[in-house]
Parts: C-alpha cells; sequence; structure tokens
C-alpha cells in the first residue's frame, strides 16, 4: 500500500472528491443525508481540508494499493498526542487490513512528532469501527456530545492508543 500525502491544490480537491464519495456511501445506516452532506461540507470540502492544513497542523494521505485509490487518512498534530481525525477505507476494501496498514503508518506519523498516544473521536453507534479500534489496542477515556452547527451534534467515544 502507498501513502500519498496531499499537499498541492489538485491532491486537496482529489481528496475532497473521495471524501464525499465514501462518507455519502459509509454514514447513511447512522447519519440523516443532510447531515452527512453538511458534515462533508463543513469537515470534508475543498476549503474545509485546505484550512486544515494550513492552520491546523493536519496531515492527509490517500491511500493506494495496486493502482486503485482505496481510502484517506487524515491526522492532526496537537501539543500532547496525535490526534487522529478520519480513517475512511472504500467498502470494496474494508475487511482485508487496509486500515491496519493505514494505522501502521499513523503510528509512524505520532513517533516522528515524538508523541506517547494517539487520540480519536468515533460515534458511539458506529459498532463495526469502535470494534476495529479495540482490536487495534484503543480504549475508551470519554464521551463527548458536540453541538456542530445547523442543530447537529456529534455523540462520540474519545479513544486512546499509547505509543
Amino acid at each position: 500500500m502507498n501513502f500519498l500525502n496531499i499537499k498541492t491544490d489538485e491532491e486537496i480537491k482529489q481528496l475532497a472528491q473521495l471524501t464525499s464519495e465514501i462518507w455519502h456511501e459509509y454514514w447513511p445506516v447512522i447519519l440523516s443525508d443532510e447531515q452527512i452532506d453538511y458534515m462533508v461540507d463543513k469537515f470534508q470540502s475543498y476549503a474545509a481540508i485546505k484550512e486544515q492544513l494550513e492552520n491546523e497542523r493536519y496531515i492527509y494521505n490517500i491511500l493506494e494499493d495496486n493502482g486503485n485509490i482505496i481510502g484517506y487518512f487524515g491526522v492532526s498534530i496537537k501539543d500532547d498526542y496525535l490526534f487522529l481525525s478520519k480513517l475512511y477505507i472504500k467498502k470494496d476494501f474494508r475487511g482485508l487490513g487496509c486500515g491496519k496498514r493505514a494505522f501502521n503508518k499513523i503510528k509512524q506519523i505520532a513517533l516522528q512528532h515524538n508523541k506517547k498516544s494517539i487520540q480519536l473521536t468515533v460515534n458511539k453507534n458506529n459498532i463495526n469501527t469502535i470494534k476495529a479500534y479495540e482490536k487495534w489496542g484503543f480504549h475508551t477515556i470519554d464521551s463527548v456530545v458536540t453541538d456542530i452547527g445547523k442543530g447537529f451534534v456529534m455523540d462520540d467515544f474519545i479513544m486512546e492508543f499509547e505509543l
């Protein structure tokens, strides 16, 4: 698997298109179409990703395997930990170990930045993903309900992996 570090405007546009495709396929079983559209625009649009890269210490990678773009991840470098903001795999490539290989790359990034842990938030209803994170060694440290605007909230567990 190759990890394509996102830097240019063209790469950001490609990533924004990929995020919309994956989110609209993945989230309808948990979230309304209106909330998905709102969250993609707010957090994963071209403008949002560009802002995150320029001002929020984000690193984004597109995952490529045998010529196929299969997913992406985004992490943010915080003072005390690495925040795993996004890790998404296209439907046809889930369950094949791609997420685990991406997580190994994320651990390398955390170590390169001298972080002792990786934290993430995960929707409380996202049971399969929670199980995957637990299998990888994450444990739940808290929960949070975040108002993201327009009457929408994110109801999440906060999970942590200690390096």
